[in-house]
């Protein structure tokens, strides 16, 4: 399964609202609809967002740990099931939601990378 690039980039912050506050005042971006733990803003051609942090996540006091970043798969089922299958640590098992089939992985960094087929 070929990965298509990236579709989607959100910030884990801290405070969800003060921080979609600083990005919708200071760079004038316009809310759109989204999941209830984030902010995302009607921005093209990839989106982004403000989220609140991913669970047992501290954010460090300069957060290049607070960056998240999805990638677009065809069949992020399919990817799923060949990343598991080849011992790559699976973070969040599949979901459908507002982004489609969604799953999350752990590099051999440890960066989580989130992958969804919408």
């Amino acid at each position: 399964m070929t990965v298509t690039g990236i579709d989607f980039v959100a910030l884990q912050v801290r405070d969800l609202e003060r921080a979609a506050e600083f990005y919708q005042t200071r760079l004038g971006l316009k809310r759109a609809p989204g999941p209830p733990h984030a902010i995302v803003f009607a921005t093209e051609p990839i989106a982004f967002a403000v989220r609140e942090p991913l669970p047992g996540l501290d954010l460090p006091e300069r957060p290049g740990a607070g960056v998240a970043l999805w990638l677009k798969a065809g069949d992020a089922q399919r990817l799923h099931d060949e990343l598991q299958a080849a011992g790559v640590p699976i973070v969040t098992p599949p979901v459908d939601g507002p982004f489609g089939r969604t799953f999350s992985f752990a590099d051999p960094d440890g960066y989580v990378i989130t992958i969804h087929d919408r």
